[in-house]
């Protein structure tokens, strides 16, 4: 899959940008805050109809316009196709594959898969499980479109649990109405989630030695969960957690608790490792994602590298250079802060490419091949 052309309107400090783009590399030159990462958060919101960063759509759109706009034209499977979104404060989202409009967001999710690796990934280590779990979901929900469904649907039904938990709602078919279609939604999820984690793991383990070289360090990730085949139903689990649950006010068991564990040298990543170790860890788990992407949808994923050099070591930055320079890996989006340190990236790169400096929302070709 090949991003052709993006044309942008006023999101975020970019208030006009028309650009064609390489088809393999593709590198963003310039300071902080000239809008670099914009263009790639407008690459990431093409492909899952949000903000990269968190924001709300109203805070997308720039400062004193009316509203914003995000087209591009792809090149999928050999089939040019064209994505265009567009948002106006107080109106309805509006997201259109070859200009028909989706009737629901959720069944774009997928289509154009995109692995962003970006300095926020630090969060997978250090922040909260809620972040890791969203990890383990945009993956997956890229190529099951069920697994989205299903997860869509036990959030809704979580949340009319716990406000039926706030309200003291004692009425017990109540409570079973919605807890035997959640523990159905869990069932799925977790089976998936665990078939995710056997698949993930040996290409993770193959990346992290990959980038860090002869003699690195062991590395795990795994999977942790309050739901395992064979253990009691989860409906049961609802059922003899209820009565602390209506104490506490919320859902105590399910797979909204779920969490990944992250060692190296089988001790906790979080505790142990150092900048540089935690960084490659990460970028690892991103290239990871690509490979399952790759392999469960049958398309290249866009890949975003967003000012992800700083604290690597040359010889890092060396491998991932050449780790995504290969076959295995399709379009690629690079911002750094440094010139030298793109030409050098540049030079050992025997791709196509094409470099823009970036100044205050601006993009200006400087150079190609």
């Amino acid at each position: 899959m090949i991003l052709q052309h993006l044309t942008i309107d006023n999101f975020k400090n970019i208030a006009h940008a028309d650009i064609d783009f390489s088809s393999k590399m593709n590198c963003l030159l310039g300071n902080n805050g000239m809008g670099k990462s914009n263009l790639l958060d407008a690459l990431f919101y093409l492909s899952f109809c949000k903000s990269f960063s968190g924001l709300p759509d109203t805070r997308l759109v720039r400062r004193n316009e009316q509203f914003m706009m995000i087209k591009a034209i792809y090149d999928r499977r050999g089939v040019t196709e064209e994505i265009q979104t567009g948002f106006t404060p107080g109106r309805r989202k509006s997201f259109k594959r070859k200009g028909k409009e989706y009737k629901r967001l959720s069944e774009h999710i997928g289509a154009f898969p995109l692995v962003m690796v970006a300095p926020q990934d630090i969060d997978l280590v250090n922040g909260l499980s809620e972040g890791r779990r969203g990890f383990i979901d945009r993956i997956i929900s890229q190529s099951d479109p069920n697994y989205l469904a299903a997860l869509i649907r036990f959030n809704g039904l979580l949340e009319q649990r716990n406000k039926m938990l706030r309200d003291k709602v004692s009425d017990t078919t109540l409570f079973e109405a919605i807890e035997f279609p959640m523990s159905a939604d869990i069932k799925y999820i977790s089976n998936a989630r665990r078939q995710w984690i056997e698949l993930f793991t040996p290409v993770f383990n193959r990346y992290y030695a990959a980038i860090s070289g002869e003699g690195a360090e062991e590395v795990g990730v795994g999977y942790l969960t309050t739901f395992n085949p064979g253990d009691t139903d989860p409906y049961e689990q609802f059922e003899a957690a209820r009565r602390h649950d209506m104490m506490s006010g919320h859902t105590s068991v399910g797979i909204h608790r779920d969490d990944l564990s992250m060692t190296i040298d089988t001790m906790p990543l979080r505790r142990t490792a150092s900048q540089g170790q935690t960084k490659t860890f990460v970028i690892a788990m991103r290239l990871a994602q690509y490979d399952f992407l790759r392999e469960s949808t049958g398309l290249k994923p866009l890949l975003l590298l967003d000012d992800i050099f700083d604290k690597l070591d040359s010889d890092r930055v060396e491998r991932i250079v050449s780790l995504t320079a290969g076959d295995n890996f399709g379009q690629i989006f690079i911002t750094d802060t440094n010139r030298d340190h793109l030409d050098s990236i540049m030079s050992h790169s025997p791709t196509r490419y094409s470099l823009w400096h970036v100044d205050n929302g601006n993009f200006t070709l400087s150079s190609s091949n």
